[in-house]
């Protein structure tokens, strides 16, 4: 047997299924995710409920409740009592996967490989022939949705390990999908001011997994349909706004979608989310239209720099409108508050 290891050659060859089967972890799959009990060595809390979270498809795992994290050969590392930070520790544990899981895979040193084709290649008078123009398409924005999506999960394991109730997440429409582009995340339907369903977007469970291809959060795309290029535009929809009675005395305005659930679910119903950490002018035109003249907008942005720059945003554009508060949180997110706090 080889001591070379490639690394990525490994993890696309290992079958994170036979992995827990060889370490005797009981799981429940759902397409393309499974849920256990967390197996790791290192978890100390009590095991009450399965936290411990697979995508089979991007082999690799997340516990909510120790925290743990990774890809593929990480678990192996932590289930054979070594560290997958220690270079020579992890290595250990892909010549262990290796040996035991996929024989030879990426026992190989690297070839040379052969040099790619050019791509468009210009025609042979040497000049490349004109693309053909697309023919312009009217544009619409937030175009109520004409489908909602079915055989959502209504009980999102990785929310409720999160602290979330089952109230919260019915009231809210929350769902796991393990089907088509919102694969591997909570959907969050959005509802514009009249409650119509514009768009969804979709909130990735696996932190491992963000990258630029894959972010944290997934917003509607563009799309053609009826001779129509439909758009969505998160400048022009402020999220939860279509639950708010208006006017309101006192409106809290939040960064990202968990803090409108989390204070939604500790009985402050009037919040709304801005969806990041700015506020485009058409946003606070219609905050500035949820409150009261003599009503109060309370800030609850996150306890960072993007925060306390998303907070003087809001002075800036709502302040000379309505009277503002910022309620400063000294660090994290208000999802890390109790309701006492």
């Amino acid at each position: 047997m080889s001591n070379w290891v490639d690394f990525r050659v490994l993890r696309e060859r290992l079958n994170f299924a036979e992995v827990l089967q060889y370490y005797r972890v009981d799981f429940k799959r759902k397409g393309t995710q499974g849920l256990a009990f967390c197996p790791l060595p290192g978890h100390q809390d009590p095991k009450r409920s399965p936290s411990f979270s697979v995508s089979f498809e991007k082999r690799i795992f997340q516990c909510f409740g120790c925290g743990a994290k990774g890809n593929l050969l990480d678990f192996i590392a932590q289930m054979q009592g070594l560290d997958p930070r220690n270079a020579a520790q992890f290595r250990q544990a892909a010549l262990f996967a290796q040996r035991t899981f996929a024989a030879d895979a990426g026992s190989k040193p690297p070839q040379p490989r052969p040099p790619r084709p050019l791509i468009n290649a210009p025609a042979r008078n040497g000049v490349s022939p004109p693309a053909k123009p697309k023919s312009p398409l009217p544009v619409v924005i937030n175009e109520p949705l004409d489908f909602t999506l079915k055989h959502l999960d209504p009980k999102p394991q990785y929310l409720l390990n999160r602290g979330f109730t089952e109230n919260t997440i019915a009231h809210f429409g929350l769902g796991y999908c393990t089907k088509g582009i919102f694969a591997g995340r909570v959907v969050i339907p959005l509802h514009d001011m009249k409650g119509r369903l514009i768009g969804y977007a979709g909130r990735l469970i696996f932190d491992e997994a963000i990258d630029e291809e894959n972010p944290k959060y997934l917003f509607p795309g563009k799309r053609e349909r009826n001779g129509r290029s439909l758009e969505f535009a998160k400048s022009l929809f402020v999220y939860n706004g279509h639950h708010i009675q208006a006017p309101v005395h006192d409106l809290i305005i939040v960064e990202g979608f968990p803090s409108v659930w989390w204070l939604w679910q500790h009985g402050h119903r009037d919040v709304v989310a801005i969806m990041g950490s700015s506020c485009a002018v058409d946003q606070a035109k219609i905050i500035v239209d949820l409150v009261a003249k003599s009503g109060r907008v309370w800030f609850l942005t996150d306890g960072d720099k993007a925060g306390d720059r998303c907070a003087e945003g809001l002075f800036f554009d709502i302040g000379p409108h309505r009277f503002c508060r910022w309620a400063r949180l000294p660090e994290g997110q208000p999802t890390d508050y109790g309701p006492e706090e």
